[in-house]
């Protein structure tokens, strides 16, 4: 009877994972757990920070056996290999390997946004484009540090401060840098209202901050069933590469302007966005495993996205500023910020900002213009890298 017993112990002792616990798996759970804390405590960008970081901590459990990096660090990837051998977390992960989880929760934020402020304004796409100076500059800068082009462009494209279009070309060219990519630009993107005021404060007087711009003109709904589809054809044509995640978001804000579709829109809205949410959010966050995480070019990563999503602020300020003068003083600087695609998130930080000068001024709707064309710039952007670079 004791011998019985004690090899079950013995038994159940070898099939834990507590002799499997070294320094690295520690510190990527304690990783993992500051993560959870700032989605929850400080409500960081919690809907996908939150679901990142519990994928990291799973990914790094020992022994847990729910991802497998080894059966996607080929060119080619064997589908009946990974339905055979992988974890619930490598057949989560093939939606984005594949590429069907950005342009899905593309299609949501279409159907999300409301693009007449950018109808009404045609200007403000200048401003989005200015906004994307970040990406490119800082692609330049990774390549010094010792990056390849491919990982530099997956670096550059935090800039945008769009996770979705970060994680579609990283997964893409730069496979291996996902976790960190992944989780700089979502970091970026929840601490918006932290970064961007500074450098808006800094770059423009009181008197810029000051203006009160004249109310936008009332958009038909012509115009709006219109522009989505213009939209998809043009970039298209110019960049086939930027096709699929422009043609989703522009499908998804069809569906909400059309009028004719409502449990379609709404489905995008809510369930579809979310279910997809969830699974990118953790598959993205089990890519973050000790052995490529914990790496001095993590630190890079962190430092130069920072770098990109500040220039790219600064970038759509400074053109603001020279459409404040060719205006005569109609174009309030500040709505230039909002050229990142941190929508709404961005274009609110510009109405705060400016009501703290003027608290009669209301830029909101003037700011969401560029904040929309950031979210096409960006996409744009990820099309100049996937066209260039892509095998």
């Amino acid at each position: 009877m004791f011998e019985i017993l004690s090899g079950s112990i013995v038994k159940f002792l070898d099939k834990s994972a507590l002799n499997q616990l070294d320094i690295y798996t520690i510190i990527m759970l304690c990783i993992a757990g500051v993560l959870i804390y700032l989605a929850i405590g400080k409500k960081f960008e919690p809907l996908l920070l939150l679901p990142i970081a519990f994928g990291m901590l799973l990914a790094n459990l020992p022994n847990a056996g729910l991802m497998h990096p080894e059966l996607f660090s080929g060119e080619h990837i064997d589908i009946q290999e990974i339905i055979k051998k992988g974890g619930l977390l490598d057949l989560l992960y093939l939606g984005v390997k594949l590429g069907i989880y950005p342009p899905l929760i593309f299609l949501g934020i279409g159907a999300m946004t409301d693009f007449a402020p950018l109808i009404a304004n045609p200007k403000s796409i200048f401003l989005g484009a200015a906004a994307q100076i970040g990406i490119f500059v800082t692609f330049i800068g990774a390549i010094l540090l010792g990056f390849d082009v491919m990982e530099a462009s997956s670096i550059g494209i935090i800039g945008g401060a769009d996770g979705p279009t970060a994680i579609y070309v990283t997964k893409t060219l730069a496979p291996h840098l996902l976790g960190a990519i992944a989780i700089a630009a979502y970091s970026y993107m929840a601490l918006v209202p932290i970064i961007q005021p500074p450098i808006m404060r800094a770059l423009t007087t009181k008197k810029e901050r000051m203006v009160v711009m004249e109310q936008l003109r009332p958009v038909s709904k012509i115009e709006k069933m219109v522009f989505p589809i213009v939209v998809t054809v043009i970039v298209s044509i110019i960049l086939p590469d930027a096709a699929t995640l422009v043609g989703m978001l522009m499908l998804g804000n069809l569906f909400k302007e059309s009028g004719v579709v409502d449990r379609l829109s709404k489905t995008a809205q809510n369930e579809l966005i979310n279910i997809i949410t969830i699974f990118l959010g953790v598959t993205v966050g089990a890519t973050a495993s000790a052995d490529t995480f914990l790496k001095p070019q993590t630190l890079f990563i962190v430092l130069l996205g920072l770098i990109a999503f500040s220039m790219s602020t600064a970038g759509g300020v400074l053109f603001g500023k020279i459409m404040y003068k060719l205006s005569g003083g109609k174009i309030n600087p500040l709505i230039g910020s909002a050229g990142v695609s941190a929508v709404p998130m961005a274009a609110r930080v510009s109405q705060v900002v400016g009501q703290k000068e003027n608290p009669s001024n209301f830029l909101l709707m003037h700011a969401m213009g560029p904040n929309v064309a950031g979210v096409i710039g960006s996409a744009v952007a990820a099309g100049v890298f996937l066209a260039m670079y892509a095998k």
